[in-house]
C-alpha cells in the first residue's frame, strides 16, 4: 500500500476549483503529527493557509510560483528550534520516563542536543526531522487523492533571499526568531490526471554496501 503511494506520487501544480474537505486535510496533518523524530522531540509546527492574501504573499516570496498562489490550501512547514531548549526538550525526556541524571546528560550533550552546537546546527537537525513529517503528509495526501507540490525555494533564513519579504512572511505567519519556514506544501485536486514519471538514478547508482 505504501509503495503504491510512493510509485504514484508526483508533484502537482495545477488544481481544480474544488476545496479540500477539513476531514481530508486533517488526515494529512495527522500523518505529519505522527511522523517519527529524535527522542520524539517533534521540532515542527504546521500552519494551514486558506487566506488568498497570505497565499499571494507566499507566492511573491517564492518568486511568483503560481501554484502557491492558486492552490486551495497551503501547509507551511516550520522548523521549531525552541523544541531543543532545556525546558521543551527536558519535558519530552521526562514524558519518556528518563531519569534525572540521564536527562541532564542528554540536554548537555552536543551529540544528543544540537542546541549545544549553535543555531545553525540546530536548524540543520530540525530540518532533517521536519523532512520526515513532510514525507508522511505527502504520502497520505497521495493516498487520499490530493495532489501536492513541495516548495522549498522562497525567501527565508536558508536561501538568504530578500530579507524584507522574508520578514513580512515571518510576521504574517506569527513566527518567532527561533522558528523558520522550511517548506510550503501546495494542496489541491489535480486539474488534469497524469501518470507519475519517476526519473530516478538506478538502484546501483545510489545503493552501496559497507562503503562507497
Amino acid at each position: 500500500m505504501v509503495m503504491n503511494s510512493i510509485l504514484s506520487r508526483k508533484s502537482v501544480r495545477k488544481y481544480t476549483d474544488s476545496s479540500i474537505e477539513d476531514s481530508v486535510l486533517n488526515k494529512i496533518l495527522e500523518a505529519g503529527r505522527l511522523a517519527p523524530s529524535w527522542v520524539n522531540v517533534q521540532p515542527w509546527k504546521f500552519i494551514v493557509i486558506k487566506s488568498q492574501a497570505t497565499k499571494d504573499l507566499l507566492a511573491e516570496a517564492s518568486g511568483g510560483q503560481q501554484h502557491v498562489k492558486n492552490a486551495p490550501v497551503l501547509i507551511c512547514c516550520v522548523a521549531d528550534l525552541d523544541a531543543w531548549n532545556n525546558k521543551n526538550f527536558g519535558k519530552v525526556l521526562e514524558q519518556r520516563g528518563v531519569d534525572e541524571q540521564t536527562k541532564v546528560f542528554m540536554l548537555e550533550s552536543s551529540l544528543y542536543n544540537p542546541s549545544n552546537l549553535g543555531e545553525h546546527e540546530t536548524l540543520l537537525r530540525s530540518v532533517e526531522q521536519l523532512t520526515y513529517a513532510v514525507a508522511y503528509m505527502t504520502l497520505e495526501a497521495q493516498e487520499l487523492g490530493v495532489g501536492v507540490c513541495i516548495v522549498g525555494a522562497f525567501a527565508n533564513e536558508i536561501t538568504k533571499k530578500d530579507d524584507n519579504i522574508a520578514l513580512r512572511v515571518k510576521n504574517t505567519l506569527g513566527l518567532s526568531e527561533k522558528q523558520v519556514l522550511v517548506d510550503i506544501l501546495t494542496l489541491g485536486y489535480e486539474d488534469t490526471q497524469t501518470s507519475a514519471k519517476k526519473l530516478r538514478k538506478s538502484f546501483d547508482d545510489v545503493v552501496y554496501y559497507e562503503k562507497l
